[in-house]
């Protein structure tokens, strides 16, 4: 987890302690509510780290891939149509 949905996920849990602590209706749903939004953000962070990881391995692969063909050699022919592969002597 990052710095960054750490800190959303302290500040979620400090909107619901004050809301736990406020007498006042009003202030109990703006602290609820700021809750559920730091959650959100946090959320958020969180499914973009794991697309990120996703994507990195992804391009990772694909450059392994790309790397380990060599592009100037030519592919091996491949067989007509009907002919075997066995050996005609």
């Amino acid at each position: 987890m990052s710095i960054t949905n750490e800190f959303y996920r302290t500040r979620a849990e400090e909107a619901r302690r004050d809301a736990r602590a406020a007498t006042l209706d009003n202030v109990r749903e703006r602290h609820l509510t700021a809750a559920a939004a730091w959650d959100a953000m946090a959320d958020r962070g969180e499914r973009t780290e794991r697309e990120r990881v996703k994507t990195e391995a992804r391009k990772a692969a694909a450059h392994a891939e790309a790397a380990a063909a060599d592009p100037l050699s030519p592919a091996p022919p491949r067989p007509l149509p009907g002919e075997d592969d066995a050996d005609p002597d």
